[in-house]
């Protein structure tokens, strides 16, 4: 089995690692004149974060940087598209992909907001087009939104998330077509809040990163919303969290139908408060600090089987079943 992975920015390098890692050989296609190096150091970054996880990355798949889309999806089961997020470009590369692959390919598109019936406007066979978009860092990140388009087949839905489940992700199967999906609506809301925020100069943006890793995060990490406040609500459970605050929600507390302009001054307080935040680390050296980070979460989590860690388990079974299959 193969895999092409069509750009190869940080979503495009983590979606070949993880699928490399899980045992495919990946084509990728990007002219960037980075893309070799991107591709090299993110690879070796989720190769280091599987093995603290302890999971065996000694039976992963080639990773190989072609010259063409074409060279790319010729021969792949499976092609996962990773262009610049604008509309125009990824229908052109999507047409590109449609004609150049296997008429049994699957197409996946990574987009993080773009409908898949927007994506599907060129395509002669749209019915083999689904989205999957995943979480940077793919490799460490289980989560992946799996929408179908007005013509997308059921069939294409079910081998997309067959697809995703053997790589070790949980695939989200969104069953209503909305812009954005269901994952980046709720970040843009914390996003714009964050930015209103920094704007009216209540907060550093190293203020607002505090009070989410040292305080909802980590509940949100191994919990979720609604189950943290059916928790909130004490035995009498959600109906309770609700009587009790949900006349809050008529406080006009937010800001969440209204966005600040991004004028220069905010971006470079933003981008001066961000410096000053973090600036000390490269990027490649803020990414091992982040994988450090979530496979230690992971390997908690899974020791309880709770969450995310639960699927790490079952991943590593499925790992192991692989290893006895073979000797």
């Amino acid at each position: 089995m193969r895999v092409a992975v069509v750009g190869c920015g940080v979503i495009g390098s983590g979606w070949a690692s993880r699928f490399a890692l899980s045992g495919f050989n990946v084509w990728v296609s990007d002219p960037a004149p980075e893309a070799e190096r991107i591709l090299g150091e993110v690879h070796a970054n989720a190769t280091r974060a599987w093995d603290i996880l302890g999971l065996d990355t000694g039976r992963q798949g080639q990773v190989r940087l072609v010259g063409s889309v074409a060279e790319a999806v010729s021969g792949a089961n499976f092609v996962q598209e990773c262009v610049p997020e604008r509309l125009e470009t990824k229908r052109l590369v999507l047409a590109e992909i449609e004609e150049e692959a296997s008429p049994e390919a699957l197409i996946l598109s990574s987009t993080s907001g773009f409908k898949p019936t927007d994506l599907q406007a060129r395509l002669e066979h749209p019915q083999r087009l689904v989205v999957g978009h995943p979480f940077n860092p793919v490799y460490l990140l289980p989560l992946v939104e799996v929408v179908g388009g007005q013509q997308t087949s059921p069939e294409s839905i079910c081998s997309a998330l067959r697809l995703y489940e053997s790589v070790g992700m949980k695939p989200l199967h969104v069953r209503v077509e909305i812009d954005a999906f269901i994952a980046d609506r709720l970040l843009e809301a914390v996003w714009r809040e964050a930015l209103w925020l920094v704007n009216d100069g209540v907060a550093t943006t190293e203020e607002i990163d505090d009070a989410i890793r040292f305080g909802f995060g980590l509940r949100w990490a191994q919990m979720g919303l609604y189950e943290t406040y059916r928790v909130a609500g004490g035995e009498a459970g959600m109906r309770h969290f609700i009587a009790q605050f949900g006349e809050a929600l008529n406080w006009p507390w937010t800001r969440l139908t209204d966005v600040p302009e991004l004028s220069d001054e905010l971006i470079d307080r933003i981008a001066d408060q961000s410096d000053e935040q973090s600036g000390q680390y490269t990027i490649r050296e803020l990414e091992r600090i982040r994988d450090d980070n979530l496979a230690a979460i992971l390997l908690a989590l899974e020791d309880r089987r709770w969450g995310a860690g639960d699927l790490l388990a079952k991943q590593r079974t499925r790992q192991e079943q692989l290893d006895r299959d073979r000797s």
